[in-house]
């Protein structure tokens, strides 16, 4: 007498996920909420002023939130690493009355441009080292340098601007040329984007970035030689915010000590936090502060061109920051200060 075999049968594939939730995995959260943030900001704006979409104001947001974007972009770097610079906009002030200094009196505009980035990575050398062998906390050493950078700007160029350089032919590119239909401005910040995305993303230097913020101590027990990457990174902000700097230089034709610079500490602040950089560090995202970059730009555009008084632009730019932090408060859980377990 046989005994019947049992059928068995193949379990059931797991449902696939549809192509929107394909799509929102994809791009992430975070970046979902910016661009829906953006196209309705857009579509708002559009309505109010007829002029917004056309192309030629796109453009002009594009050039204007280049010097910002830039230093945004570092800025996120650097909160990632679980740190903060508070100095970029006076390097980049510094390095604006340089290279216009160093081009006054050489005739030669790549010198300029040299001796900016020179000043740059010594800055951040500097700012580093005082973190590192000082023991000082980034944002007091920072804020200590901001006033540093910024009296070195004022006491070499007596607090006025310095030289002209509307006459020179890279300086002219820089600040009104073109490639392929997008201002040379607007390559600067998305050639510095991708560079500072593909390093954060694709190599071990961005890995180990990430877990020195996320947890220091692991990344030292792991063999991470932190001090050398504090001391990498805050160079890094010093050749971007140069490069800031010199853009500075291009666009109003003189160095500019402080007129050119004065503010950009929060607003790249404000772009990095708006793209979802944790500010205790570990998290963050090049594509998200580009995204954020945008919209601030969208955003002061759209309130010039309706003739919103511009101081209200910095009053925008601080309740986004605030905004911005309270959600990442409230998304990682922990106890806000002044209230009970």
């Amino acid at each position: 007498m046989t005994t019947p075999t049992k059928e068995t049968t193949a379990p059931a594939a797991p449902p696939q996920p549809s192509v929107a939730r394909r799509v929102l995995t994809g791009i992430g959260v975070q970046n979902s909420s910016l661009i829906i943030t953006l196209i309705a900001l857009v579509i708002l704006l559009s309505a109010l002023n007829g002029n917004f979409f056309r192309t030629n104001n796109l453009l002009l947001i594009g050039s204007a939130i280049t010097i910002m974007g830039l230093l945004a972009l570092v800025q996120t770097l650097v909160i990632i690493l679980g740190a903060l610079d508070i100095s970029v906009g006076s390097m980049a002030g510094l390095a604006s009355v340089v290279s216009a200094m160093v081009f006054t009196s050489t005739g030669n505009s790549e010198a300029g441009i040299l001796a900016a980035v020179g000043v740059g990575i010594v800055c951040g050398l500097v700012n580093g080292m005082i973190i590192i062998f000082g023991r000082v906390n980034p944002v007091v050493a920072t804020l200590a340098m901001l006033a540093t950078y910024k009296g070195i700007a004022q006491v070499i160029s007596d607090g006025k601007a310095q030289g002209y350089t509307g006459g020179d032919d890279l300086f002219i590119f820089l600040a009104k040329g073109s490639v392929l239909g997008l201002p040379s401005l607007v390559w600067v910040f998305l050639i510095v984007a991708a560079l500072l995305h593909f390093l954060l993303k694709y190599t071990d230097i961005g890995r180990n970035v990430y877990a020195i913020g996320g947890n220091d101590t692991a990344a030292r027990l792991a063999g991470i030689n932190i001090n050398r990457y504090i001391i990498g990174v805050y160079a890094l902000v010093g050749v971007v915010a140069a490069i800031a700097g010199v853009l500075i230089t291009a666009r109003t034709g003189s160095g500019q000590p402080t007129s050119g610079s004065e503010g950009l500490e929060l607003q790249a602040v404000t772009g990095a936090a708006l793209g979802g950089t944790m500010l205790k560090g570990g998290r963050g995202s090049i594509i998200s502060t580009v995204l954020a970059v945008i919209i601030l730009g969208v955003l002061d555009n759209g309130m010039s061109g309706l003739g919103i008084n511009p101081f209200w632009q910095n009053v925008a730019h601080g309740a986004l920051l605030v905004i911005a932090v309270v959600l990442q408060q409230l998304r990682s859980g922990e106890r806000r200060v002044g209230l009970p377990e």
